[in-house]
């Protein structure tokens, strides 16, 4: 079932230019498998919904709805029950930084492979998908005059308002360190946290000429 998901996926990922391509899926997927088996949680739920998560993501697809049942159809298809089934869709559909209400996660296998993405989206990796992404949007590199949006936004505010890569950083990336849900999950965020704040104090200082004074 998950070589059959599995080449469905990597299908449908190829030629993504921001920074959601199948390599970011495989990374997610062993994230999940080390934190998960760590945690105790069911591995095969982990790898699944790690190996999905991103064929709903409202940044790459016109149609959730849609793409939802496309997903539903595949885990059918390959075999899955629908006890796990629906336990795959609540973690996908719930999982996203944008969707999630502050309410958490609902299971352990959700809070795995949530943390699984989130840590992706820090450190280095992170630091190049975050100009990758920027880069497919038409987004600045930095812009001093756009402020970084730090109150309350709602999901087409967060997902629809000016932004640059800079600011991301401060609208969500500083922000994932503190949302883990695991305690293994917290400990690579720790460094891969600090990693990103190094960067962009440096690339802040270039930017100002600072480090030629």
């Amino acid at each position: 079932m998950l070589e059959s998901i599995e080449t469905f996926v990597k299908g449908r990922m190829q030629g993504d230019s921001t920074g959601h391509d199948w390599f970011h899926v495989d990374r997610v997927r062993k994230l999940a498998l080390h934190i998960g088996e760590i945690e105790r949680a069911d591995l095969m739920i982990c790898e699944t919904a790690a190996l999905v998560h991103d064929l709903i993501d409202d940044k790459l697809i016109s149609d959730e709805g849609a793409a939802l049942d496309e997903v539903v159809q595949l885990l059918r298809n390959n075999g899955m029950n629908s006890d796990d089934l629906d336990h795959v869709v609540e973690i996908i559909t719930t999982m996203s930084f944008s969707s999630n209400s502050g309410a958490g996660m609902s299971t352990l296998e959700g809070k795995v492979v949530q943390d699984a993405d989130r840590l992706d989206a820090l450190g280095a990796i992170g630091i190049a998908r975050t100009f990758m992404f920027a880069g497919a949007k038409s987004e600045a590199m930095y812009n001093p005059e756009i402020e970084a949006r730090t109150g309350t936004m709602s999901k087409d505010e967060y997902r629809e308002g000016e932004s640059t890569a800079i600011n991301h950083f401060y609208e969500k990336l500083f922000k994932l360190k503190d949302l883990m849900n695991t305690e293994e999950g917290r400990r690579i965020a720790d460094n891969r946290h600090r990693n990103m704040e190094r960067f962009v104090d440096q690339f802040v200082t270039e930017w100002d000429g600072k480090d030629v004074e």
